[in-house]
């Protein structure tokens, strides 16, 4: 088995609609939660707070996990360990300019999400906020800390 690369992902929610981003990958147009790899030396929270600032624009508070995802791409076959964190967001820079390939930052509610499911960009997303729906989330403290090492050894769902 490979080693997972190790992303994070934000779920926020506002007046029933969620953050989402819209991003050109591979030429196609797809839409994710604001998402990306954790870097060296950071911690998962220091990550989906820079993630967030850097797809959306907006600054993302964490406060709970939403849970811990394995999926391996069809395509790829690469191997992804996807911390989703709850939260909301505050202080929008709308001109800020958005990380490269993201198009703009969507705030769309669950039917909606569920009615592009073919333009998502993985089946995560549609995991996470179901999962988010349900209720299944979790306190911060005992990942809060993990970084790139630690976050490897955590189990994970598989998706």
């Amino acid at each position: 088995m490979s080693i997972p690369e190790i992303t994070v992902a934000a779920l926020a929610e506002a007046e029933g609609r969620f953050l989402l981003v819209e991003e050109n990958i591979d030429g196609r147009l797809v839409l994710n939660q604001p998402a990306g790899h954790l870097e060296r030396g950071e911690t998962l929270i220091e990550a989906v707070v820079r993630e967030v600032r850097e797809e959306s624009a907006w600054k993302f508070t964490p406060e709970r996990l939403l849970g811990v995802y394995l999926w391996r791409h069809p395509r790829t076959q690469r191997l992804y360990k996807r911390f989703a964190f709850t939260g909301t967001v505050s202080d929008h820079q709308a001109h800020q300019p958005l990380d490269s390939g993201i198009v703009a930052a969507r705030w769309l509610t669950p039917d909606e999400i569920r009615a592009r499911h073919e333009q998502l960009r993985s089946p995560l997303v549609l995991r996470c906020l179901e999962d988010y729906l349900a209720g299944l989330c979790v306190a911060l403290e005992p990942i809060a800390r993990l970084e790139f090492d630690g976050a490897l050894a955590v189990p994970a769902e598989e998706v």
